[in-house]
This record gives structure tokens, C-alpha cells and sequence, in this order.
């Protein structure tokens, strides 16, 4: 048995984290939802965007707006964010229940 082989078999049986933990911890923290779900460059490229268009949507608004209009693009990709982190750990969490039926 090679160590790739024993890797792979511990990862296979580690169960995911529950969907709403993931949620939680997406809504508290941004990126922290792809990271729980094991996928942190997805986290890094996301976090890029999200600053990247809160400081676009920044400089196309006027100091009239709120700090939620100054900063929407931002908060757009946040909230992306957090559905993509609930949906992909919904997916994972389901896949370990209907693998771990059928073993």
C-alpha cells in the first residue's frame, strides 16, 4: 500500500461537515465556507473579487450613498459566497450519507 493510497482511503472515510456549520461559518467569515469544504483556491479567487468589485462599485458611487451602496459590488459576491459554501457542503454531506448507506 503506497502513502497516496492510505491518504486517499483516510479522506474517503472523514465525514464532511454538517451544511448549516458551513453556513454559519461562511455568513461569519468570508471564505471560510470554501476552505470547511476544502477548497481554498476557490476562497482566494472569490476574496479577490469581492474586494476587487467592492472597490470598483466604490469608485462609481458618490459619497451620498450608504456603505452598503458604496460597497455593493462586494457584498454581491459575498452573498455568492455563502450560497456556493451552503450548496457545495449540502452536496458533500449528502454524497458521505449515500456512500456510507451503500457500504
Amino acid at each position: 500500500m503506497t502513502s497516496d493510497t492510505a491518504s486517499t482511503s483516510a479522506a474517503d472515510t472523514q465525514r464532511p461537515p454538517h451544511p448549516l456549520f458551513v453556513l454559519m461559518a461562511a455568513a461569519l467569515l468570508p471564505g471560510m465556507g470554501q476552505v470547511l469544504n476544502g477548497m481554498q483556491v476557490r476562497a482566494w479567487i472569490m476574496l479577490f473579487f469581492a474586494l476587487s468589485l467592492g472597490v470598483v462599485s466604490w469608485h462609481m458611487t458618490t459619497p451620498d450613498h450608504s456603505f452598503v451602496g458604496r460597497h455593493a459590488g462586494g457584498f454581491f459576491v459575498y452573498a455568492v459566497m455563502v450560497m456556493d459554501a451552503y450548496v457545495w457542503a449540502r452536496y458533500r454531506h449528502t454524497l458521505a450519507r449515500v456512500r456510507a448507506g451503500a457500504a
